[in-house]
């Protein structure tokens, strides 16, 4: 079991020679980009089965018991159809990061107290503008509590799919530690993806719980 200091140099050694920066920005651009994927799918599909019990009865088990397979799961599909590429990967992330954001979204507007949308609706509130100017703003404390699961299961995802086959990120740079039997290397790597899972969460949604613990008047 390597020391702090051994594992301080090892990531030195991995900084001065470029990989870790290169690893960390691969890994950052593509949980962005799958993690966007998931909140613009996942946002949306939460509203329509919490809006529609045709939709809730047709996909609400099915999206439920797919909730419990842990997404990497998914990757042998995604490579088969996409080969070793950034899509298989992606596929894993947005899988993994989009069905937490959409059961959270669902289960959010369906728990609104029925006076609200009574209320709008008697102040002339329909469509685009009840869902939009109401329903959504009002359930926005549990959407940000499924967004942050989200981004969880999406790192998680990531560093999975990573790990699997040459991707150039994070994942692999443990991979290459596990390879040169380097722990030192294998604990900075992990070191590195808290740090940064701490930080992008104090930077992404930090700012985000205090907006709205002062628009609800819990702040």
């Amino acid at each position: 079991m390597p020391g702090p200091l051994e594992v301080a140099r090892a990531l030195a050694s991995a900084l001065a020679a470029g990989t870790l920066a290169r690893a960390v920005a691969v890994s950052a651009v593509r949980l962005l980009v799958g993690y966007a994927i998931a909140i613009a799918t996942g946002v949306p599909l939460g509203l329509l089965l919490a809006r529609s019990d045709a939709t809730k009865r047709a996909l609400g088990p099915l999206l439920l018991g797919l909730s419990s397979v842990p997404s990497i799961c998914w990757l042998p599909l995604a490579i088969v159809w996409f080969g070793l590429s950034e899509a298989a990967i992606q596929v894993v992330v947005v899988l993994g990061a989009a069905l937490p954001v959409t059961l959270a979204t669902e289960s959010s507007v369906r728990q609104l107290p029925p006076s609200v949308e009574r209320a709008a609706r008697t102040m002339g509130a329909r469509g685009a503008t009840l869902v939009f100017r109401v329903l959504l703003p009002a359930s926005m404390p549990g959407i940000v509590t499924g967004a942050k699961m989200g981004w969880t299961f999406a790192l998680r995802s990531l560093m999975a799919g990573e790990l699997l086959f040459v991707s150039g990120g994070l994942g692999q740079l443990l991979e290459t530690g596990r390879d040169l039997a380097d722990t030192a290397l294998v604990l900075g790597v992990v070191a590195v993806i808290v740090v940064l899972s701490r930080a992008s969460e104090r930077a992404l949604f930090a700012p985000l719980d205090r907006a709205i613990a002062r628009r609800w008047g819990t702040s």
